[in-house]
């Protein structure tokens, strides 16, 4: 896609400081990390949502995100837990639309906080939750047909 930024980054047309490559995805440092050493790895393959990306390119995007996470903890970079972060929509917070994985290195006092909204710490009963669950079944199945 001609407008997408990330597109232009793995055509080489925009810059990136690129930590890792291959034939299938890209990881490069976030222009506006959340912390230093905020990665973020994508798909190679223009694709807007999760439900476009196939699962082979999915699964090996999450493979590299574990990689680097490990490389985070043993750089020197401050690094006391990593945060994955993948944003779906923009409902969801997803700013460029191509999919994108964050790997964010964390340490305590970061500043950097996950709201949730009023009622979030209602627990639902175990009906609901059954209910809810049946709804995601239905849809597993028919999404395996």
């Amino acid at each position: 896609m001609e407008g997408c930024v990330f597109c232009r980054i793995v055509k080489g047309i925009a810059p990136a400081s690129v930590v890792y490559e291959d034939e299938k995805v890209m990881a490069f440092m976030d222009i506006q990390p959340v912390n230093p050493g905020h990665v973020l790895v994508i798909p190679k393959k223009h694709v807007a949502r999760l439900s476009e990306l196939d699962l082979e390119t999915g699964a090996h995007m999450f493979k590299v995100a574990m990689q680097i996470a490990e490389a985070l903890r043993c750089s020197t970079i401050r690094c006391e837990g990593i945060n994955l972060f993948l944003a779906d929509g923009e409902a969801a917070f997803q700013d460029v639309f191509h999919v994108h994985l964050h790997v964010i290195p964390r340490f305590k006092g970061d500043g950097f906080e996950i709201s949730v909204a009023p009622g979030y710490y209602r627990r639902p009963s175990r009906e609901e939750l059954d209910i809810t669950a049946q709804k995601i079944r239905v849809c597993l199945e028919n999404l395996g047909s």
